[in-house]
C-alpha cells in the first residue's frame, strides 16, 4: 500500500516536486521544508471544502497544485462472458493490459470531493481489440464510498475505440473490503473488469451489452516503478503529496484498522 513516506520519497526522488512546485527545496542547504503548519489535513472525507484558519484559503489564492501518477495493469479478459472472476480463468482468455497516467488538477479538491475523482489517459492494450488502443477521457475514483463504512471501491471507466473503429468502455472495479490488514495488497492491485459495447456513463451501464470480462493486477515491479512516477504541478508540491499520502493511508485504517467499538 502507498504511504505517506513512500510517496514523498518516491516523488523527491524522480525530481517530480522540484519542477513547478514553491516548497521543494527551500529548506537550509537545499533540503526540503515540508509542509506549512496548518496546511496539512487527512480528514477530507469528513470535511469536504476548507476548514477556517486551515491555510487552505491563502493556498487557493496562491494556485491551485495538480498531481498525477502512471499505473500499469495486467492480466486476462474472456470475450463472451460477462462474469470477470470467470474471464480470468476461461480457456479462451486473452492477455490485456493498460497504462494511465491519472491526474488531478487540484488535490485539495480532489481530496475533499467524496468521489475523489481524476482524469485517466494512457492506452490499453488487447489483441481483441486491436493492439494497442489510446484512451481518453477516461476517469478513476479513488476509495469512493459505498454507504458502508468498512467498504470502498476504487472505480475506472476507460472509453476507447478498438481498430475496428467500434466504441468501447472499460470498466472496473477494485473492492476494498475489511478484513485482516494482509489483504490490503491484493485488494488495492486487483481489478475486477467488464468490457462494455459504446462509449458508456455510469447510468447507462446496467443496460449496456457486456462483451468481455476478466480480472487485472498490479505486478510487484510496475508498483515499485509507479511509486517514482508522482508528480506535482504548481505551489506546495510537498504538502500536496503529504496530504495524498495521509488521505490514502487514513483510508486504509478505516477499512482494515481493528474494531475498537
Amino acid at each position: 500500500a502507498v504511504t505517506t513516506a513512500a510517496v514523498v520519497t518516491a516523488a523527491r526522488v524522480s525530481a517530480g516536486v522540484g519542477a513547478g512546485s514553491a516548497d521543494a527545496g527551500a529548506g537550509p542547504g537545499g533540503g526540503s521544508s515540508g509542509p506549512r503548519s496548518g496546511e496539512a489535513s487527512g480528514a477530507y472525507a469528513r470535511e469536504p471544502g476548507p476548514r477556517a484558519g486551515s491555510g487552505d484559503r491563502s493556498r487557493q489564492g496562491a494556485g491551485r497544485t495538480s498531481l498525477s501518477f502512471t499505473e500499469q495493469m495486467k492480466g486476462h479478459v474472456t470475450f463472451g462472458t460477462a462474469d470477470p472472476r470467470a474471464g480470468e480463468l476461461d480457456e479462451a482468455r486473452e492477455p490485456f493490459a493498460f497504462r494511465l497516467t491519472i491526474r488531478t488538477d487540484d488535490v485539495h479538491r480532489f481530496l475533499a470531493e467524496p468521489e475523489h475523482e481524476a482524469t485517466a489517459e494512457g492506452w490499453i492494450e488487447a489483441a481483441g481489440c486491436g493492439g494497442r488502443r489510446p484512451v481518453t477521457r477516461g476517469r478513476f475514483n479513488l476509495f469512493a464510498p459505498t454507504g458502508e463504512a468498512q467498504r470502498r471501491v476504487m472505480r475506472y471507466r476507460l472509453p476507447f475505440t478498438d481498430a475496428q473503429g467500434l466504441e468501447l468502455t472499460l470498466v472496473g472495479e477494485k473492492k476494498v473490503l475489511h478484513g485482516p490488514p494482509t489483504r490490503i495488497w491484493p485488494d488495492t492491485s486487483t481489478l475486477y473488469t467488464r468490457l462494455l459495447a459504446g462509449h458508456v456513463e455510469p447510468a447507462d451501464d446496467a443496460d449496456a451489452e457486456v462483451l468481455g470480462a476478466g480480472v487485472l493486477h498490479i505486478q510487484l515491479t510496475d508498483f515499485a516503478r509507479q511509486l517514482t512516477t508522482f508528480r506535482t504541478g504548481g505551489p506546495h508540491g510537498t504538502t500536496a503529496l503529504v496530504e495524498f499520502g495521509r488521505f490514502f493511508a487514513g483510508e486504509l485504517w478505516e477499512v482494515y484498522g481493528p474494531d475498537l467499538t
